[in-house]
């Protein structure tokens, strides 16, 4: 695993561990803390007629590999609540920008890989996304590349840091973009530092118009105001504002919360033909536990109503014998005297008897990135169609490559592209018939992040007077925004940073003790260049 200097400077380090305890207030964290030998800063965050105490300590080092590898990514031993629980689509929009620290950068992806860890992944599950913020919007992975647990969390494990500006506005665009109206309930889960948040009232309302659901944890440093508007109800569930340190202890509310949107209690007809339809249902009964009671008529029609009892294992049942062109109503009740469940309900309409060829009549690209891009298609005749073909090249005189997709797909995810080109993308379907009908459709790809920046040049350190330190440093100036200054008290294990402007060169630091530590690193427009850690002499 590559560490960069700075969190390799971090590992150098001892720091005793903190004892926590927590409880929440309007969605706020507030703590205490045992009495420990630390040295510590502490913060009071007004919230109406509450405030929440935040204690900052910070730790020897960054061990994300370990949060990530802590599961073996079986079924064994997940929470109930959450493994084969839900259905909906989970976008983590990322804060990857250079006012977040390393470690609170990693601190947040170990928090949304063990947050993340239980669901089952795929289609008809929970499908995850990852959208980072920075100078430019990257998408590091869409909605349907992970569908099992070992490639989510191997994903979550390589993620690099952007650096740059903050820019959450182009960042909220894209996720109105793979956020589409879709039957699913979709979550927006928002990591932020909260700082330097920009214009996000407009597209955060737009969002929510979409039907997604805004959740948000941000550090103490946040605009609590600006993520006070921007979550969705209820506030005290959705929105965490905790010191990264102890971002572990909200991960249990954090799931409670996406379960309680993202549960799957919904009754739906797939394979719908001219004469026959499947109902498809999450089960929430057994064999001993209870039956289900299924009803369908012809919608305006009660006299034709059918019934039937269906074991309590069942999740789905074919009909068959239905009308071509006729809208059918059908009701699920699980029947059970340990609990009491809610009627699902679903209409759906069979096809004519002698259907034309209709499809892919709609073609459209979305959850585009710089390797990437999603190409969907509509309407799905899986009762119809074959198979599905999708041939793209780069335009004019690229190579061309296939993919073949299975009848019941109507998406796909094209990777291995080549970045800021221009695809032309084309769909055909096979009926069983033996008719063929496509459509094509042009896909542009993003460009990747730019390369690696310049390096600060050179750091020194002089002592001054008593517990300071003289810093000096230089730089290319060319495209130079700032410089990021970070020191970390050796005695007290503390640790500070603040962004200077180009023109500084120097610097003078106070009450540092014996082999405190100073990071400096230049700032361009495009992202954070590689800095340089020194210690001060005893």
């Amino acid at each position: 695993m590559h560490l960069s200097p700075f969190s390799a400077g971090l590992c150098a380090r001892n720091v005793m561990k903190t004892q926590i305890r927590g409880s929440y207030v309007h969605g706020r964290l507030r703590r205490s803390q045992s009495t420990l030998p630390h040295t510590r800063e502490e913060k009071r965050y007004a919230a109406g007629d509450h405030f929440v105490r935040m204690t900052f300590v910070w730790p020897a080092c960054v061990f994300l590999w370990a949060t990530l590898q802590r599961g073996n990514f079986q079924a064994a031993g997940l929470p109930d609540s959450a493994s084969n629980c839900c259905e909906g689509d989970i976008l983590v929009l990322l804060d990857s920008s250079g006012s977040v620290a390393n470690y609170e950068f990693s601190r947040m992806l170990g928090f949304a890989a063990e947050l993340l860890r239980p669901f089952s992944l795929g289609s008809g599950h929970v499908r995850v996304g990852l959208l980072q913020v920075g100078t430019a919007p990257n998408l590091e992975f869409g909605l349907d590349v992970h569908s099992d647990q070992r490639s989510l969390q191997k994903a979550l494990l390589g993620v690099a840091q952007l650096q740059g500006s903050t820019n959450t506005e182009a960042a909220l665009r894209v996720a109105q973009r793979l956020l589409t109206d879709t039957p699913v309930p979709k979550v927006l889960l928002w990591l932020t530092d909260g700082v330097d948040l920009g214009e996000v009232d407009l597209p955060i309302a737009q969002l929510k118009a979409q039907g997604v659901s805004v959740l948000i944890v941000s550090t103490v440093h946040g605009d609590y105001q600006v993520l006070q508007r921007a979550v969705s109800p209820p506030l005290e569930s959705h929105l965490y504002s905790v010191d990264m340190d102890n971002i572990d202890i909200i991960t249990e509310d954090m799931r409670a919360a996406i379960i309680r949107i993202i549960r799957a209690e919904r009754l739906r007809a797939t394979d719908v033909t001219s004469h026959s339809a499947v109902l498809q249902w999450r089960p929430v009964l057994s064999t001993l536990s209870g039956y289900y009671e299924l009803r369908y008529n012809t919608v305006g029609n009660r006299r034709s109503e059918e019934r039937r009892t269906l074991l309590g294992e069942a999740s789905s049942v074919a009909l068959t014998g239905l009308r071509p062109q006729t809208t059918y109503s059908a009701s699920l009740r699980p029947e059970s005297n340990q609990r009491l469940f809610n009627t699902l309900t679903v209409s759906f309409t069979t096809l004519p008897a002698t259907s034309d060829v209709l499809g892919p009549a709609v073609v459209s690209v979305s959850e585009s990135g710089a390797r990437q891009t999603r190409v969907s298609w509509g309407p799905l005749q899986p009762a119809l169609v074959k198979r599905y073909t999708v041939e793209y090249g780069v335009i004019p005189s690229g190579a061309v490559h296939t993919v073949i997709v299975q009848n019941h797909q109507n998406s796909t995810v094209l990777a291995n592209l080549e970045p800021g080109s221009q695809y032309l993308v084309t769909v055909s379907a096979l009926y069983k018939n033996g008719k063929e009908r496509a459509m094509s459709v042009k896909a542009c790809t993003q460009e990747e992040p730019a390369a690696s920046l310049p390096a600060l040049a050179d750091l020194q350190l002089s002592p001054a007077e008593h517990e300071e330190v003289q810093v000096e440093w230089t730089a290319q100036q060319q495209g130079l925004r700032g410089f990021w200054l970070r020191w970390e008290n050796g005695q007290t294990q503390s640790s500070s940073s603040v962004y200077l402007p180009p023109s500084s060169r120097s610097t003078r630091l106070t009450r540092l003790g014996p082999s405190s530590r100073v990071c400096v690193s230049p700032v361009y427009s495009s992202g954070r260049g590689e800095g340089i850690c020194c210690a001060a002499e005893k």
